[in-house]
């Protein structure tokens, strides 16, 4: 056995440090959703079906949204989506990274949706359930990428700056050496937006209609992502604009005018 900077030899397998920090974050989140299942009195068990089929289809949507928005340090190595289309098997590389957020939380809602119909269950109230624990996992899987040293911002002196080995270093910032610990900044958001979710969950479940917390969700880590996306060294241009975080502040604002309409008094005509 040995151990490097990215994982764990055991004879011929190779364990990642990134992947049991998903996997840990996957656990974590489960174990939260099951508490609060058992809160509202609901059937416990089915957590565990449903993690498999978050995460399956979590996976795939991932890896379809890293496909179809590379980044510009892929782009400047001339991966992009064309390259993908015509290298199927490199598709399958997902152990060499590339997995986009925004595709992960929309393949994990829907196979929670098919999951929920499948077992005949509420699927506002498993996406309320399952929301404060995604937003839990996303702080902790958060860690993997200072593992893989992949999410910094620009250089900087601050005190908790952190080193990025030479060949992590993104092109134009090879003479520097430290920089913003962006993947710090989103795992503490993360933190934040999964205390105010149990917040609302036990505080006030008599205002929340059922599916409002994922809404609240949708709100509150898409706008997260776009305020630090400005701090964000490769990001997605797409349009001229950065692609990311031009997708979250649309889910935010969209979000937002959902839950303000479910929550509009009906008025009753005379």
């Amino acid at each position: 056995m040995s151990v490097d900077a990215y994982g764990i030899h055991i004879g011929p397998l190779y364990f990642r440090f990134y992947g049991m920090i998903i996997m840990f974050g996957a656990i974590v989140a489960t174990l939260l959703a099951r508490r609060l299942l058992r809160e509202r009195g609901e059937d416990t068990d089915l957590v565990w079906d449903g993690l498999i089929w978050l995460l399956i289809f979590g996976l795939i949507g991932a890896r379809i949204w890293h496909i179809f928005t590379p980044s510009q340090s892929l782009l400047d190595q001339g991966i992009d989506t064309r390259y993908y289309l015509t290298h199927p098997l490199a598709i399958l590389t997902t152990w060499e990274g590339g997995l986009g957020m925004p595709g992960a939380i929309a393949g994990g809602v829907v196979g929670l949706y098919l999951f929920a119909r499948r077992r005949n269950l509420n699927i506002s109230l498993i996406l309320d359930v399952a929301a404060p624990g995604v937003a839990l996992a996303q702080t902790i899987g958060r860690w993997g990428n200072f593992i893989n040293q992949e999410l910094y911002g620009p250089p900087t002196d601050l005190p908790w700056k952190i080193f990025i080995r030479p060949e992590n270093r993104l092109d134009g910032y090879k003479n520097y050496e430290y920089f913003h610990p962006l993947f710090l900044y989103e795992s503490l958001w993360n933190l934040g937006n999964a205390i105010l979710l149990l917040w609302l969950w036990r505080k006030h479940p008599q205002r929340l209609k059922e599916g409002d917390l994922f809404l609240v969700y949708l709100i509150t880590y898409p706008l997260g992502r776009f305020l630090l996306e400005f701090l964000r060294l490769d990001y997605v241009p797409m349009w001229g604009i950065n692609f990311n975080q031009a997708f979250m502040l649309l889910v935010a604002i969209v979000s937002g005018v959902a839950l303000v309409l479910r929550h509009k008094p009906i008025r009753r005509s005379a």
